[in-house]
């Protein structure tokens, strides 16, 4: 019978596309009972595809084609970008281990554009293999093509020599260079003894997914079909052929046909899966893991619970009698150790998942959460009946994490730790933007289809034109979106590349190669990581310890609050020991001002937070549990019977005391384990068996579980009619419900985070600010919060910031300064010795004192450029000059830099003392900048408006009926509201039909909201939406991917009505109205008095006419300088105070071309 041998699954990225259930499924359709799987370098599937195989009775048969370099796999000159292939077959678990060697060593060695072996690696790791020629590309095919037939006999005896099964491999395909290939290895194999084998180089599962396969290979190679240069395949013979198919093509040699069988009789390996490798810390002379493990329970035990009852030891040693029978106490023991290390540098932590219920992590110092007090289930972690390893998630600081992980390969040894690998699919959205390009498709067409794909993590192109009615439309209206769509499908989900695992790190007993591939990770702290080639599932497959160490932002934000507020106070806050009922916190969260706070600062959370208005922490629990799909419908019930809006409602009475703390809801797994307990008489081990059952959603299973949960109810005297009630109730809850102990670990955090801000808001906010450095939309969000907060956000000063964003006295309350580092373009690196030298010598009076005292070798004209731009330079001297002036500053620096590295930075003067040698003068000349460019040079590099915002003189004359940007939220989505704000960004977008459209950000002193202009009113307003301007908007809120939009209905230039301006005496009894609408603005920063002059006549139309024009001109150059309005009529002269202006020469040449040159007066100020 024909074996396929050579065959690549998604698995060789962006080069095959056989997905492993589908391909196994159709290799029993075709009647195989065996199948190989040899992807290009990599072993990433081989797991998957024995598993998969082996259930679907085919013998797995694992294998790789490997790149084998022409010389040393070590060289990295020109030719090494050249290599051969060679196929490779595992026989047994010798040659299986060598396999593993084999592409660790060509990744971790050998990788140079490719992960080469070379001819010694091959000649050390050659035993158990059986080794065949491979296609086009391998060595001895490659010198035939060349016609070099004596060395591809050559290569032939060396391959035959080294390996104890060698086959020649044939693949017959239409192709020129095939046929060649073919006479030649036919005539070598009978003249040197060595075998023939058929194979058909499988990319693909059928026939008719060559075009998709071909999208996929434009996708990897950035290119089109269009494009005749590409890479590209053959033909559309490349995919699973039968059986049948196969004898067809080789029935004039059926001996290579047979030797496939054959091939497949030897490969007889055989992979288990039961025993753990597990890590073991080294224990107390005659101690074994579950003995020291207790100890360490009872004696901390009463350190955690100083009223200890029977019930609580009972439960100890009950987790510890479950622990032993599992086997896991070294894992327990390794967890300890990492976190005893992490406790010790004071590294903050957490615990994620179902790890909290357990009171052996509370006694071992794991977990912060007391599972006794929340009535945590053990057993939702760990039981008898659960078969696989327990997870305990961890979450380290993210600036800190990689502490831990090098403690971990310290303590374990670097070749027993690796991170582990997680492979990026394509998505819905990222498939249509993919398959778009391959397609030869305008990005921007692309784009917008993509756009209309909803949001989810689970989103599938089948799923979005159900729920997309836009979407949907295009696509049966339109060939060329339905093309677009169709094409995707087919290559939506498939692996797109490999990446290293946000928070997997696989740790074990043995020398990891000894159980898994490695290869090349990404950096840790400039230094190359290994990481695994089986993902997170397969590690745990075959028995080795996966841990999760995440890099989680807001304990960073924790840790250097903290930090702040003991420099500031003087106060070393325990985080774990605040109150828990503290009433700040309480408010804070009740307002729903939650920017900044852990798990609650989306626009729906906050509009729910804001509604339940929490009272106690399991309210906040709660929250973090129901906010999300599925559970998010039962939070209105939630909030009303919390606040007695509602009766609270018991489906049955035996539920009372397991849904009272959530008002009658079920919000967590946990009631349902304990529902299915107190109505069925399950175990909770048992009944967490069933939740899982249930919530896979197979009917047949589902049909099963009903039937004993209502035969358990009846031998519990519950009626059939209450017990179909109950299950039915629980039925949907066991699919979506909430890990209790997941939910209380995060609203800790969440908490705590809450504490701070609400009582030590600025040290909280400049924690912010220094986590989110180079993110602007997330400086934006700080600023307009410390706005909110009364707290005064100092600009950069190079006299007075600190590297990073410190804390400063602005009066009776602190305010944040700006750090030097978090400037763009500007590195910590460049700043510390410029904050060192200030600290040790005082400030710096000018820029020469400033180069002549600073080593600024890591200052460069960009850094010098950003630190004028964004104000840092304030103090010494006017931000026009200064750069004007850098080439002078910059030519000084390194002449004083020169000197320094002379030693002749000193001089001996008359009584031998030393003094500096004396250094020119910069006469630096004076240059003007317009506010305007200083405001944009601030938003651009600090993400913020520091010295002033363009919208401050606005803000104060807001009317009552306006909406604050920052006040929009999900609780006014389906509302028209108004709202005033400055144009921030803008991106010109086209719908399908060609119309323009923008989405817009416009921002106030307290926030930004993203404004959706359509085409029906973008073709009214499109002069609007600029850069800078002040507009008034009327729209509908929507919810968009959790995000608050507003689609604009209406829009106009913003004009708030003037309280101080007198009429313009003009021959009519009534003045124009738009003279009434002129803005006053009164702004303590003038360095110009523009004086505007006009002549009334009896034409008032064309009065009018040039005062609309005066004051569209001024709206375009809003700045400080002060404007006035003089109306001459006769011998009577009016004057008007108009809107401030910024005064520079392009707003000069506008007003003259209106008024003439004696219209215009400048006087400086």
């Amino acid at each position: 019978m024909f074996t396929h041998l050579h065959v690549h699954t998604e698995y060789s990225l962006l080069d095959g596309m056989c997905r492993i259930p589908q391909l196994i499924a159709r290799a029993g359709e075709l009647g195989m009972d065996s199948l190989a799987v040899t992807d290009h370098g990599v072993m990433y599937g081989v797991i998957e595809f024995y598993q998969a195989a082996m259930a679907a009775g085919i013998k797995p048969i694992i294998g790789c084609e490997v790149y084998v370099a022409q010389g040393s796999r070590f060289s990295r000159d020109v030719a090494a970008k050249n290599n051969y292939h060679l196929l490779l077959l595992a026989r047994n678990q010798v040659g299986y281990q060598n396999l593993i060697q084999l592409t660790s060593k060509a990744h971790l060695e050998g990788f140079y554009y490719k992960p080469k072996v070379d001819r010694e690696l091959l000649e050390q790791y050659h035993e158990g293999l059986v080794a065949l020629t491979a296609c086009v590309k391998g060595e001895v095919p490659q010198l035939i093509l060349s016609g070099r037939l004596p060395e591809a006999k050559q290569a032939a005896r060396w391959h035959r020599q080294i390996f104890d099964d060698f086959y020649l491999e044939i693949q017959r395909h239409p192709m020129p260079e095939l046929e060649v290939i073919n006479q030649a290895l036919v005539a070598m194999s009978g003249e040197l003894d060595i075998p023939l084998v058929a194979t058909n180089d499988v990319h693909y599962i059928n026939r008719e997914d060559a075009a998709a396969h071909d999208l996929l290979l434009c996708i990897g190679t950035n290119s089109s079909v269009n494009d005749e240069k590409r890479i590209k395949m053959a033909g559309d013979f490349f995919y699973l052929k039968s059986q049948e198919e196969m004898a067809e093509l080789y029935r004039d040699i059926p001996q290579a046909l047979e030797n496939t069988g054959r091939i497949a009789g030897m490969c007889d390996l055989k992979l288990g899966f039961g025993r753990l490798h597990l890590p073991e810390i080294e224990l107390p002379e005659g101690k074994t893991a579950d003995q020291f493990l207790a100890d360490l329970c009872h004696c901390n035990l009463s350190h955690y619970y100083p009223k200890t009852t029977p019930e609580i030891e009972q439960r100890l040693n009950e987790e510890l009698e479950v622990i032993e029978y599992t086997q896991f106490a070294n894992y327990f023991l390794v967890v300890w150790d990492i976190i005893s290390f992490v406790r010790e540098r004071n590294i903050l932590f957490g615990v994620r998942g179902s790890a909290a219920a357990s009171i052996v992590l509370r006694c071992l110092g794991i977990t912060e959460v007391d599972p006794i007090e929340h009535q945590l289930v053990f057993e939702r972690f760990l039981n008898k009946e659960r078969e696989e390893m327990p997870d305990i998630d961890l979450d380290f600081q993210d600036d800190r994490r990689d502490e831990v992980i090098a403690y971990v390969r310290q303590k374990y040894g670097q070749d027993h730790v690796a991170q582990i690998i997680t492979f990026g699919t394509l998505g819905a959205r990222a498939t249509i933007r993919d398959v778009g390009r391959a397609l030869g498709m305008p990005y921007s067409d692309a784009d917008r289809v993509a756009r209309l794909v909803p949001y989810s993590p689970a989103m599938t192109l089948g799923r979005a034109l159900n729920e997309s009615s836009e979407l949907k439309n295009i696509y049966q209206e339109d060939a060329i979106i339905r093309k677009l769509v169709n094409s995707a499908k087919k290559v939506e989900g498939v692996a797109r590349h490999a990446s290293t695992h946000a928070a997997g790190v696989v740790i074990s007993k043995e020398p990891l190669i000894d159980y898994v591939p490695l290869q090349r990770g990404s950096k840790v702290n400039d230094q190359e990581s290994v990481m695994t080639q089986f993902s997170m599932g397969d590690i745990a497959q075959i028995g080795l310890l996966k841990m999760d160490f995440l890099g989680l932002a807001n304990l960073t934000i924790l840790g250097k609050a903290k930090e702040i507020i003991s420099r500031s106070h003087g106060v070393d806050i325990d985080l774990y020991n605040i109150p828990m009922d503290d009433t700040r916190t309480f408010d804070l969260l009740s307002s729903g001002e939650t920017t900044g706070v852990f798990q609650l600062e989306g626009a729906g959370m906050r509009r729910y937070i804001k509604e339940l208005k929490p009272t106690i922490f399991s309210d906040i629990a709660a929250m973090v549990a129901l906010y999300r799909p599925g559970p998010m419908e039962h939070i209105p019930t939630f909030i009303k019977a919390k606040h007695g809006l509602e009766p609270i409602r018991y489906p049955h009475p035996a539920l009372v005391g397991i849904l009272e703390e959530t008002y009658g809801v079920i919000v967590y797994q946990d009631q349902v384990l304990f529902i299915v307990r107190t109505f069925a008489g399950y175990s909770l081990g048992q009944a967490d068996i069933f939740r899982k059952a249930m919530g896979k959603k197979i009917p047949e299973v589902m049909k099963k579980e009903r039937r004993n949960f209502m035969a358990g109810a009846k031998q519990n005297g519950f009626s059939p009619e209450v017990a179909s009630d109950v299950f039915a109730l629980i039925e949907p809850f066991a699919g979506y419900a909430f890990n209790k102990a997941h939910s209380v670990s995060y609203a800790l955090i969440a908490y705590q985070t809450a504490y701070l801000k609400a009582n030590y808001p600025a040290e909280y906010m400049a924690a912010f600010l220094i986590i989110h450095v180079g993110q602007p939309e997330k400086a934006a969000d700080a600023a307009a919060e410390c706005r909110r907060l009364g707290i005064t956000l100092l600009a950069p000063d190079i006299n007075r910031s600190g590297v990073t964003f410190t804390i400063e006295k602005d009066g009776e309350t602190p305010a944040i300064r700006f750090g030097l580092a978090a400037i763009k373009n500007v590195g910590a690196g460049a700043m510390e010795p410029v904050v060192t030298e200030r600290e040790r010598g005082g400030e710096f009076k000018s820029v020469e004192d400033l180069c002549r005292r600073c080593d600024l070798h890591g200052v460069n004209r960009r850094v010098i450029e950003s630190l004028i731009k964004a104000g840092a330079f304030d103090a010494l001297g006017s931000r026009g000059t200064l750069l004007n002036s850098v080439n002078r500053i910059l030519s000084l620096a390194q002449r004083e830099q020169r000197l320094r590295e002379l030693g002749q930075s000193t001089m001996f003067d008359l009584w031998g003392e030393t003094m500096p040698v004396p250094m020119p003068s910069l006469e630096l000349a004076d240059a003007e900048i317009s506010v305007r460019e200083r405001l944009t040079w601030e938003k651009e590099l600090t993400g913020a408006y520091l010295s002033e915002h363009p919208f401050s003189s606005f803000a104060g004359r807001l009317g009552s009926e306006m909406t604050l940007c920052g006040q929009i939220d999900a609780e006014l989505v389906g509302q028209m509201i108004n709202i005033a704000g400055m144009v921030a960004s803008v991106r010109h977008l086209l719908t399908k039909g060609g119309n323009a459209f923008v989405s817009a950000v416009l921002e106030d002193l307290y926030g930004q909201v993203e404004v959706m202009v359509w085409p029906r009113s973008f073709a009214d307003t499109s002069e609007l939406w600029h850069e800078g301007n002040i507009l008034l908007v009327e729209g509908k809120v929507r919810l968009r991917d959790d995000r608050v939009q507003l689609s604009c209905e209406k829009a106009s230039h913003y004009q708030p009505v003037a309280t101080e301006v007198e009429a313009v005496a003009l021959p009519s009894e009534e003045a124009p109205p738009d003279i009434k609408e002129i803005v006053v603005r009164a702004d303590p920063v003038v360095s110009h008095r523009l004086v505007v002059s006009l002549n009334q006549t009896d034409d008032k139309d064309r009065d009018k006419a040039s005062l609309h024009k005066l004051r569209d001109t001024l709206r375009d150059f809003p700045g400080v300088d002060e404007v006035m309005l003089s109306v001459a009529n006769g011998d009577k002269v009016t004057h008007f105070k108009l809107s401030n202006a910024d005064y520079c020469p392009e707003l000069h040449q506008r007003l003259t071309e209106l008024v003439g040159e004696d219209g215009l007066k400048v006087e400086s100020q």
